[in-house]
């Protein structure tokens, strides 16, 4: 029987996700009726209204295959103002106007005596089990997720994650944590992953090279060239700015490459990271703004952390994933029950 491996030698945390980073919480809203298998999935940085109170955060492009929304102003000023959101490729733009409906409401100011607001939303293709043209997804189902925030959520076939596909079996939503001590000081970094990339054959479960046995013992056929894509976003506690988190985020593509993938052409494949150690307020109180970061030679345990974290979230997702079957009868099956033919 297949069992959940954990990646790395740092200890994780009580509950192995995102979420162990204090103030730090996900939710879904998920789509299962027949052709619809979709969602939105939101993460929040922390409890606060993140367009008063900014977080340092940076994003790192592995491929650009991809259609996301605002990595232009966190590139640029290196803040994070709304909370994160994950869904399919079409539904971005919907997403992203309730994400400024909602931080209007909050902040009635917004793009009058206040500066206009930047959404953020990443995205996957699951065009393969859901009929992604019908655009399901719509203001209402981000309200919901944002609601359902909390620290403790469900992994896999969830939310975002509810149609995508991970080595040709069910991906979806994946999350870990790792504890990293720099000096006497312990720090948590958290992965969440939306997970649908990746060919079988190339599936690597720690270091287990399983995708070739899986396809030999399912006298299965190689399919078409990759077309999916992986969005990893890091949390972490450990006071870092924006350059470090950009250090952070690059590591993601460490972690990734352990699984198996390549950054296949039709993949996008992003990374972002934030920290939760301090905030920037929306309005200057003074003329100079004080800060602190760590020291960038003290960096390589969080560097282990984010590679660790990474890898374990995309594990966590293929375990999580359960069977589902979609559009026009399409099925992507749960690696649980593929590694059912396993000896």
């Amino acid at each position: 029987m297949l069992a959940l491996p954990h990646i790395g030698r740092l200890p994780a945390g009580p509950l192995n996700a995102i979420s162990d980073v204090v103030g730090v919480t996900v939710g879904h809203t998920t789509l299962a009726q027949g052709a619809l298998q979709t969602g939105v999935t939101v993460i929040r940085p922390h409890q606060g209204d993140p367009f008063r109170d900014k977080v340092p955060a940076a994003a790192t492009v592995f491929n650009g295959f991809g259609k996301s929304i605002g990595l232009v102003q966190v590139q640029e000023l290196g803040l994070l103002e709304t909370p994160i959101a994950l869904t399919n490729t079409l539904s971005v733009g919907s997403v992203a106007t309730a994400q400024i409906i909602s931080a209007i409401q909050a902040n009635p100011e917004i793009g009058r005596s206040d500066p206009t607001v930047n959404p953020l939303v990443f995205e996957c293709n699951d065009g393969y089990l859901n009929d992604i043209q019908a655009m399901a997804i719509n203001a209402e189902h981000y309200q919901q997720a944002l609601a359902n925030t909390a620290p403790e959520f469900a992994q896999g076939a969830v939310g975002a994650g509810r149609g995508m596909s991970c080595f040709d079996l069910k991906g979806g939503i994946g999350s870990a944590s790792r504890y990293a001590t720099i000096g006497d000081q312990q720090y948590c970094v958290g992965a969440l992953v939306l997970a649908n990339f990746g060919k079988l054959a190339a599936l690597t479960l720690a270091g287990k090279h399983i995708g070739e046995e899986l396809i030999r013992l399912r006298q299965a056929v190689a399919e078409s060239p990759e077309m999916g894509s992986i969005i990893m976003i890091i949390a972490t506690d450990a006071p870092l700015d924006a350059r470090q988190l950009g250090r952070l985020a690059t590591r993601c593509g460490v972690g990734l490459g352990r699984t198996g993938s390549i950054y296949g052409h039709g993949s996008g494949d992003l990374a972002l990271a934030f920290s939760t150690a301090q905030t920037v307020s929306y309005r200057a109180c003074s003329v100079l703004r004080r800060s602190f970061s760590l020291y960038d030679n003290l960096l390589d345990p969080l560097f282990e952390a984010v590679v660790d974290s990474t890898e374990q979230a995309i594990v966590n997702a293929l375990f999580a994933a359960e069977t589902v079957i979609g559009r026009d009868g399409h099925q992507r099956q749960s690696l649980r029950q593929a590694a059912a033919v396993l000896p």
